[in-house]
């Protein structure tokens, strides 16, 4: 079985600056990976390049043992930091959109989502605050049945009482044999649904290692290793 990302020598320059740094990931089917680091570090560079929104300077990037394109679109579920919606069109409609777009999007799925998370497809986006918003684009991320999830900071925009729903709408509805690369800075929050993380800093992986091994190893918790690592 191929590993879902492989990512080798991969070097991304922004003229002088180099954000990402000849780096080596792996991520195997099936896990929960958090990408974590501090602001600037490359955690969106690098899942940009995932999704072919950048290209590398150097190095190569394999999804599922293909290169970056259209036929990692097709596995690849992707969710921004930010809202890409149009504000006009009504929640209803957008499901529609991504049913027709999308081979393994699963509608019904979608509205059973909804309807646990009290939204009302008939609303208008422009009606929805921020945090709902987030919560119907993360709806239909989650609704593909899709081989890798790529998930930049989901639960960043919601107020802390809803994280816990939106972790467990994530976990309840993600395709299993999948992976999950999660983005983010809130580390308590994810740490207890986590089997992977993957440390990065200006650029550079400082470490890629299985949560129980931290635990195990460090007698740590993870956003305690993080603290550590990036004297926060």
């Amino acid at each position: 079985m191929n590993p879902i990302l492989e990512c080798k020598g991969l070097t991304k320059k922004y003229g002088s600056l180099e954000a990402l740094s000849n780096i080596d990931l792996t991520l195997e089917p099936g896990r929960i990976v958090g990408l974590l680091g501090p602001n600037g570090s490359g955690k969106s560079t690098l899942i940009k390049l995932i999704n072919g929104i950048l290209t590398p300077n150097a190095g190569t990037i394999l999804i599922d043992g293909k290169p970056v394109g259209v036929d990692t679109k097709k596995i690849v579920s992707y969710l921004p930091e930010r809202t890409y919606l149009n504000n006009w069109m009504k929640v209803c409609d957008i499901i529609d959109y991504f049913n027709d777009f999308y081979e393994d999007f699963d509608k019904n799925k979608a509205y059973e989502m909804l309807k646990r998370l009290n939204i009302d497809p008939s609303m208008r986006l422009r009606t929805l605050s921020k945090g709902t918003k987030e919560k119907v684009q993360l709806i239909l991320v989650m609704s593909r049945n899709a081989k890798l999830y790529v998930l930049d900071e989901p639960i960043g925009g919601v107020d802390p009482a809803a994280r816990d729903y939106i972790l467990n709408t994530i976990l309840s509805n993600y395709n299993e044999t999948g992976t999950i690369l999660i983005s983010t800075h809130l580390i308590s929050d994810i740490e207890q649904i986590l089997d992977d993380i993957v440390l990065i800093k200006q650029g550079k992986i400082l470490q890629s290692t299985s949560v129980d091994e931290i635990r195990d190893k460090n007698g740590m918790s993870v956003d305690q290793l993080f603290r550590e690592v990036f004297r926060c």
